[in-house]
């Protein structure tokens, strides 16, 4: 990975998440470049080698983690929700979303609201892995009576054991 400056660092994360939050229409890659004082080409590579995905895919993942939040919690119909996040085909939307999360929406909306306990919260198993591993490390802190200095620091393969018990779920299922 080539080295990046630390003002081009802000830059493409400020670029990233004006690309995840944007509500429709989408900024072009070439408007977010030019924000970033960026080639578009040159934008492309240096986001994919920071982030991991290009632009696109990251575009297209917060699409479907806003679509399985809207399932989820609200009352709108499957082709609603395909047009609040920015799709125009409901077959698109319906084919992604199967191949990303393993089931058609309207399935993933009668399962997950079969697990709900509340109507405004969504259930465990829709909570980020690692959002439970770092709520974790509040409790288990060098604060708490657990974590004394005569008391031993968990072992590797415990950790290991606990992060593969919950997977930080990233939508490309």
């Amino acid at each position: 990975m080539p080295v990046i400056r630390p003002e081009t660092f802000q830059k493409l994360c400020a670029s990233r998440d004006r690309l995840r939050d944007a509500i429709e229409p989408a900024p072009s890659i070439k408007d977010v470049a030019r924000e970033a004082a960026l080639s578009p080409f040159h934008f492309i590579r240096m986001f994919t080698a920071l982030f991991g995905e290009t632009p696109h895919q990251l575009r297209t993942r917060a699409r479907m983690e806003r679509a399985k939040e809207l399932l989820a919690l609200g009352n709108d119909d499957v082709t609603e929700v395909c047009f609040d996040v920015g799709f125009t085909s409901l077959g698109s939307f319906s084919d992604l979303f199967a191949r990303r999360v393993g089931v058609a929406p309207s399935v993933f909306r009668r399962a997950v609201r079969m697990e709900m306990t509340s109507p405004d919260a969504l259930p465990a198993s829709m909570t980020p892995g690692c959002l439970t591993l770092m709520s974790m490390t509040k409790t288990i802190g060098p604060e708490s009576p657990q974590f004394s200095r005569s008391a031993k620091a968990p072992s590797a393969a415990r950790l290991r054991t606990r992060s593969k018990a919950l997977p930080c779920r990233q939508g490309n299922s």
